[in-house]
């Protein structure tokens, strides 16, 4: 199995509580989050605590939003991690992670920098596949759902 990580960045115009709010309550992903919008019918449930450490978010959906479940396994002033399964169109255990570094930047003079990670481990096939299509893809992903983070937190 071969271990893989991908990762992208953006600097924020808002602090990192504001950001924060957007990554560790599910509900608030419906604003930026890259996948959504690919099922209007998309089945979605929450469960546990409404933000922070336990909360948990299950959807289903057609072949491109396929079926899984988030967990938030830690959550601070600093980063917010989560367990991500899916179950289709494929299975797959990762770990993202969302880094935020407060910091100067244009405009406000502060603001936060942001870094949506993603770790885990494939076989030999799904590292072939991932290195070919599933990387760039999902790269393309990270880029998309990081501008809407920072258009939803710099609203806000």
């Amino acid at each position: 199995m071969a271990d893989f990580e991908l990762s992208r960045s953006t600097h924020v115009d808002a602090d990192p509580e504001t950001v924060r709010a957007l990554l560790d309550d599910f509900r608030e992903w419906v604003h930026w989050s890259p996948w959504e919008g690919v099922d209007p019918d998309l089945r979605r449930t929450y469960s546990g605590p409404e933000r922070g450490v336990g909360a948990t978010y299950e959807w289903a959906g057609n072949k491109q939003a396929g079926e899984g479940r988030m967990r938030i396994t830690s959550s601070d002033p600093a980063a917010v991690v989560l367990d991500l399964d899916f179950l289709k169109p494929f299975k797959a255990s990762n770990v993202t992670r969302f880094d935020l570094v407060p910091s100067g930047g244009a405009g406000t003079g502060g603001g936060t920098d942001v870094s949506w990670t993603m770790t885990g481990r494939r076989g030999a096939v799904m590292s072939l596949m991932g290195r070919l299509f599933f990387d760039k893809a999902i790269g393309k992903d990270f880029d998309k759902g990081l501008a809407a983070l920072k258009a939803t937190a710099e609203a806000r």
